[in-house]
């Protein structure tokens, strides 16, 4: 993750810093955490795309904006929940732009994004297969497995969320075995774990106090990727016919089987930020 210090231009005087570099730290600050990670990231295509054709986002006008729509739905093909978050992170710039006056009106003020729908279209994994995948993670003998699936299956986790989950968050409330989440934009709250969970996190904790609760092969935390591979290798060991696994399609069995947005009650929204 870039540091506010490294994306101001080195050896140069503080009275004349580069006013592009100046403008997305300016806009990166109102971010922590994983949301800044996204924000950085999102805004870096966006960036790249108006470099590669020697433009300047701070002198962009509204056509160049609709053409970088038109380039990501045409040439790129992109989802169009990915075009509107995308086109959000770019908007979102431009909005800090205008306010600290850098410019004086936002080129992506009225800029269409494509519609999209409010419930996801992705499919999740039906009972069954759910079934089978933790049967598969309660028998692997990667001792994180188990509580990857639960993590997600079960609690209806983001991925980043699992992966960003200490053993320190672990509890207990009122009786009742609680995870403490870390959400989008720093929220956090107190999840109840369902009976099987808390043996999940309990043997992936083995004996552990504190660090990372789900960690990869080199005994480091887990990320996204290594976690897409574990859950792709324990399709396989469970022999049944499953989907190309991503670790985002086992929140949608909550979606799809609980009723609600979240899998629990009491849960927030957790549909993703338009």
């Amino acid at each position: 993750m870039s540091t506010l210090a490294s994306l101001l231009p080195a050896g140069k005087p503080a009275v004349r810093p580069d006013r592009l570099r100046l403008a997305v730290a300016a806009y990166l600050a109102r971010f922590t955490g994983p949301s800044r990670i996204h924000t950085e990231s999102d805004l870096r295509v966006y960036l790249a795309w108006c470099a590669e054709r020697g433009g300047d986002p701070l002198a962009a006008g509204r056509a160049q904006v609709e053409l970088y729509v038109r380039w990501m739905q045409e040439v790129r093909r992109f989802k169009p929940s990915t075009v509107s978050r995308r086109m959000s992170v770019v908007a979102g710039f431009y909005r800090t732009c205008v306010i600290d006056g850098v410019l004086a009106r936002s080129p992506a003020e009225h800029v269409r994004r494509p519609p999209v729908p409010n419930e996801s279209p992705t499919l999740g994994l039906t009972h069954l297969q759910l079934e089978a995948l933790l049967s598969a993670a309660r028998t692997s003998a990667n001792r994180y497995d188990f509580a990857l699936v639960c993590l997600l299956g079960l609690l209806g986790l983001r991925i980043f969320e699992a992966c960003g989950a200490n053993i320190e968050d672990l509890g207990e409330e009122h009786g009742h075995r609680v995870l403490k989440v870390r959400g989008k934009g720093g929220k956090t709250i107190l999840v109840p774990l369902p009976p099987a969970v808390p043996r999940a996190v309990d043997r992936a904790a083995g004996g552990r106090t504190s660090g990372p609760l789900l960690l990869n092969r080199y005994q480091t935390r887990m990320d996204r990727q290594a976690a897409t591979r574990r859950l792709a290798a324990l399709a396989a060991a469970s022999r049944m016919r499953m989907p190309p696994l991503h670790p985002h399609m086992l929140r949608h069995i909550l979606d799809q089987h609980a009723g609600c947005r979240g899998g629990l009650a009491g849960r927030p929204d957790r549909r993703p930020t338009r």
